[in-house]
């Protein structure tokens, strides 16, 4: 696929994601960022049509269930996503059933250790849901 074919492949299937997320209550697209570990920024980068940043195919299971997408929504977005990088789409464990988990932890007021104990909660409970898996 040529470059620019690439280009406008992306600004579909980011046109289609900022329209589900402009459909969403306020708020969502800082739970995104929450749930990514990531700044509000990126999140703006990886949504918005107007930047060309690729959506990274690991956080798309990520951005479907915070985002709840509809069925169709889903099939709609990651039809334009697989037309942009053929190959790149990841199993999203669709028969996988998903529930909402809060917990309340300490604010180290700082930006960074925040994320990084984040991701280290993120990545204990994808451990625990490997090994409960794996029987």
């Amino acid at each position: 696929m040529a470059r620019e074919e690439t280009e406008d492949a992306i600004i579909a299937y980011k046109s289609i994601l900022a329209q589900i997320i402009d459909n969403r209550p306020s708020g969502t697209r800082q739970r995104l960022a929450t749930a990514l570990g990531k700044h509000r920024s990126f999140v703006t980068q990886i949504t918005s049509p107007t930047y060309a940043t690729p959506l990274p195919a690991r956080h798309l299971a990520t951005i479907v269930r915070v985002c709840h997408f509809s069925a169709a929504e889903q099939e709609r977005f990651l039809e334009a996503y697989q037309a942009a990088h053929p190959g790149k789409l990841p199993d999203l464990g669709h028969s996988e059933k998903l529930r909402h988990l809060s917990l309340m932890v300490p604010d180290f007021g700082d930006d960074r250790k925040n994320r990084l104990l984040e991701e280290a909660i993120s990545d204990l409970v994808q451990k625990i849901v490997a090994i409960s898996g794996a029987e």
